[in-house]
């Protein structure tokens, strides 16, 4: 049995250990980062409600594919949010 060779089954990215440790490097890193600078994020908190809304057509954008990606209209009359209901997605 071959352990570093492609063996036909897709590994998931949280079924690596080296991804794991990453992960907690990160977190930790993160809390560090956050903790040591909350002095200078203290003033900007206020605007967090207004940069969550300011992101969410990006994330429509990252999530959906950008336009076209709701499926096409019909000949029923629906609209394109029913049009592809039963159907998979692509992504």
């Amino acid at each position: 049995m071959e352990h570093g060779g492609h063996d036909g089954e897709a590994r998931g990215f949280f079924r690596s250990r080296a991804n794991w440790v990453l992960i907690g490097f990160l977190v930790i890193g993160g809390f560090y980062l956050v903790t040591e600078h909350r002095a200078h994020l203290i003033p900007y908190l206020g605007y967090l409600p207004f940069l969550l809304l300011l992101a969410c057509p990006l994330m429509h954008l990252f999530m959906h594919g950008g336009h076209g990606g709701h499926g096409g209209s019909d000949s029923s009359g629906r609209g394109s949010a029913d049009a592809g209901q039963n159907q998979p997605h692509k992504y």
